[in-house]
């Protein structure tokens, strides 16, 4: 379920984050155990790219561990050649929206539900690659009157066990020693080598490491990897529901990947009925990365 743009160089903040945007991440309130109140929204992070008004903008995703940058290059691109207004958004705990013990999809939808209408963006096109596909499935199943259209990227309502490896990642990264007032490139070299025993990915590392941020002398992860760590179950399943969403909905596969199975295409088509499913051939999990132009084709081609 992570997410990356065009590959990992594109940085979800590193040395841009200003010390004004980090110390701006406050701890929001929960609203665990409130006996079934709603979860309390976070004021989320987002870019927003000018368009025509009279058209639903197109909102994206990204997935855990990811930020809005991930989708820089082809959210400016869908601009110019839709003319509609496209959104990125940093989720809870990710990028530089707010910190919060809360980490469930209902938390994340609630945000959503919170900002989309503020930005008088609803009905909007949803687009969320895996952690973001499922935040953006819940939505269409709670308030389909805010989505026009659903874009799922490589990720279904079924749990997979490709993800079985995200707890350790997020222990890794926790247990990472970094000494204070070390340049950040030696920081990134030293998280990289405490990483790579169990990570042996290096372009995997290289994305995770772009949430390690400075402040104030000390290198602190810019993910709340407690959050994370305490609701990984959450974050790994979908809730169930009995609704279904009535639009049209597009299920976007990478040809080389196995978080979609066959076996999950009932559960998608008894939420989803409306559901197509299309493979983007030579393409991994993270499909926006590894082959942009094809990606756009198939958004554009299912708006159309």
């Amino acid at each position: 379920m992570l997410s990356w743009a065009r590959t990992w160089r594109l940085p979800c903040g590193g040395l841009e984050l200003s010390r004004t945007s980090f110390f701006r991440v406050l701890v929001a309130p929960s609203s665990s155990g409130q006996g079934g109140a709603e979860p309390r929204p976070v004021p989320l992070s987002y870019q927003l790219l000018d368009g025509e008004a009279g058209r639903p903008a197109l909102v994206f995703l990204h997935g855990l561990f990811g930020c809005k940058t991930n989708f820089n290059s082809v959210a400016k691109a869908l601009a110019r050649r839709t003319g509609r207004k496209v959104l990125t958004v940093d989720a809870r705990n990710h990028g530089d929206s707010p910190h919060s013990p809360d980490m469930s999809y209902e938390a994340m939808s609630q945000d959503l539900q919170d900002l989309l209408p503020q930005l008088g963006l609803v009905p909007c096109v949803l687009i969320g690659h895996s952690m973001g596909g499922r935040t953006a499935m819940l939505l269409s199943l709670q308030r389909p009157e805010l989505v026009d259209r659903l874009i799922a990227v490589d990720i279904s309502p079924v749990e997979t066990t490709i993800s079985s490896k995200f707890p350790a990642y997020v222990a890794a990264m926790r247990a990472i020693d970094i000494p204070n007032e070390v340049p950040h490139s030696y920081a990134r070299k030293l998280a990289d080598k405490q990483l790579s025993p169990l990570i042996k990915d290096l372009v995997l590392r290289q994305f995770l490491l772009t949430n390690l941020v400075e402040a104030d002398g000390r290198f602190v992860w810019r993910v709340n990897l407690d959050a994370l760590a305490q609701h990984m179950d959450k974050i790994l399943t979908f809730p169930p529901r009995q609704e279904s969403y009535p639009g049209p909905a597009l299920f976007l596969l990478g040809g080389n990947s196995k978080y979609v199975h066959p076996s999950h295409h009932p559960e998608i088509r008894r939420l989803f009925p409306r559901a197509q499913m299309q493979t983007v051939p030579n393409a991994s999990h993270w499909i926006h990365a590894d082959r942009p132009q094809d990606f756009m084709a198939a958004i554009q081609g299912f708006l159309a």
